[in-house]
């Protein structure tokens, strides 16, 4: 019975595969698109770290609050520095979670690349999904895309019980 259902699993998602492999070289282009837009917020997300790192040595924030006068000067210091470190913990999670976004779309470049491939390799007589409905293609790609994010949401629980010990 396990067998059955593993075999049938396995086959709704080969041919969610297949439907996808006709949008891919569309979808590559988009992905594409995202990953150098990804690439250019990282980038921009470096640059504000670095900044950042720089702001929070201990003279530079001397040096920041030079013209501002008080009777109290070192908390005056502390609340920069608490300031400066919560805005530099803020762009790590970001940069964090596009590290995340951008492994995620890498994988999917790389299967929009394979499926590409595949497709075009395919003689023209063959296309499986060429004579069926385009509402069953939707219900392959989704159940192919819902095990895609069970997976990805299995590796991250890996991932956090990994580092956690």
């Amino acid at each position: 019975m396990k067998r059955k259902i593993g075999l049938a699993l396995l086959g709704l998602l080969m041919l969610s595969i297949s439907v996808y492999a006709q949008d891919a070289s569309d979808t590559l282009e988009k992905l594409r698109a995202q990953l150098l837009e990804m690439q250019t917020k990282e980038d921009a997300l470096q640059t504000r770290l670095a900044q950042l790192d720089e702001s929070i040595k201990p003279e530079n924030i001397e040096r920041s609050l030079a013209g501002v006068g008080s009777t109290r000067p070192e908390e005056l210091r502390e609340a920069r520095r608490r300031q400066l470190a919560i805005e530099r913990d803020g762009v790590l999670a970001q940069l964090k979670t596009l590290e995340t976004g951008k492994q995620r779309l890498e994988a999917a470049i790389q299967n929009a690349e394979v499926a590409a491939y595949q497709q075009s390799a395919r003689p023209t007589g063959q296309t499986m999904a060429a004579s069926s409905s385009r509402s069953y293609q939707w219900v392959l790609l989704g159940g192919g895309s819902l095990a895609m994010l069970a997976l990805g949401g299995g590796v991250l629980v890996y991932r956090r019980k990994t580092r956690a010990r």
